[in-house]
């Protein structure tokens, strides 16, 4: 009778064992549900408040990336393009790039004793931004590309890294590269998870942005465009170097935007995004695509958090724009009330 018992209690465990085995290999429906669930509602933009433009671009994507939608985009056609100063990053006072060439300016002036007397490299070796800013276009464009040129593409790439690892903002007495968007960086990554080509499509230089701009965007060095020196090649020896030249070759800027677009990208983006008039051209280009499309702009409403300036600012200014916007239906990111935060990495 031992023996019986014995046999029954092996059966029973055995079957036991068995039932437990399935369980853990084919979970229950119910789990499967719960599953999906969690996953269809996740939140991709948690620092963005709901509302119309977090509703808006989670829209867009969602029926752009569905297969069996009629406004279904293919893989290849998922070209996204974003500026870079007040879209990625702030751009106030000043943008970022002219603090780097300020300081570009005061090392060389040892070797350029005439700059103490010539504007705007007086004012830039003075660091006296509000003198820097009444210069024109032209006098600051000549002297950034004088300092960014007479290098080596590698040696400006150290300059860069250098100083960004270091530099840090007048006001905000941070880093510049913490001056970025969570909400945009969160942007990037979901336009990414879906399967969105970003590029860079910015005013600024490109050698400039390609130092810093994969580690903190994620975006590499071959998908960045930017305003451009004149290059040549120098054999050097049997060392083969590019050499930057202090002469402009491309401004990616305004109509630039669109031009430089076609010249380095070759297709057309399905979603555009800037903060200013100078990326108007960038932003009808997109929506003359023959696929559904979204335009949006970064309105800087937020005087707390950030700074508060549109149509009369002389740094990221958005007027036209910002009419184009209302009349077309584009999507203007309200700053101060779409964002729970502003910053972080």
């Amino acid at each position: 009778m031992n023996v019986k018992l014995s046999v029954t209690r092996l059966f029973t465990f055995c079957l036991l064992l068995a039932f437990l085995i399935a369980c853990k290999q084919e979970p229950s429906k119910e789990t499967e549900l719960t599953t999906v669930q969690t996953s269809e509602n996740s939140d991709p933009l948690p620092s963005w408040n709901d509302g119309v433009s977090k509703n808006a671009i989670i829209s867009f994507v969602k029926d752009v990336t569905t297969e069996g939608s009629a406004n279904f985009i293919p893989v290849v056609d998922r070209i996204a393009t974003f500026d870079n100063d007040g879209t990625l990053w702030s751009e106030q006072p000043a943008y970022f790039q002219l603090f780097f060439t300020m300081d570009r300016v005061k090392q060389l002036s040892a070797n350029h004793p005439e700059w103490k007397d010539k504007q705007p490299y007086k004012a830039a070796i003075e660091h006296d931004l509000k003198m820097l800013m009444q210069q024109s276009d032209k006098a600051l464009f000549d002297m950034v590309t004088e300092v960014h040129g007479n290098v080596t593409v590698e040696e400006f790439d150290k300059l860069v890294k250098d100083w960004i690892a270091t530099a840090k903002h007048p006001t905000k007495d941070v880093l510049f590269t913490d001056l970025t968007y969570k909400p945009m960086q969160e942007l990037l990554d979901y336009l990414k998870a879906n399967d969105f080509k970003l590029f860079i499509v910015s005013g600024g230089g490109i050698e400039f942005m390609r130092a810093w701009a994969e580690g903190v965007y994620g975006i590499p060095d071959d998908q960045i465009v930017g305003s451009s020196n004149k290059t040549e090649f120098d054999y050097n020896n049997g060392n083969p170097v590019i050499r930057l030249l202090p002469e402009l070759e491309f401004m990616d800027d305004k109509a630039g935007k669109p031009v430089g677009i076609n010249k380095f990208i070759g297709r057309k983006p399905v979603f555009a995004a800037g903060n200013s008039d100078g990326d108007l051209q960038m932003l009808q280009y997109t929506a003359s695509n023959k696929y559904k499309n979204f335009e949006l702009y970064v309105h800087h409403t937020d005087s707390i958090r950030e700074w508060a300036y549109d149509r009369k600012s002389s740094i990221g200014t958005l007027n036209k724009g910002l009419d184009e916007a209302d009349e077309k239906g584009w999507t203007v990111v309200d700053m101060k009330n779409d964002w729970k935060t502003v910053y972080g990495n």
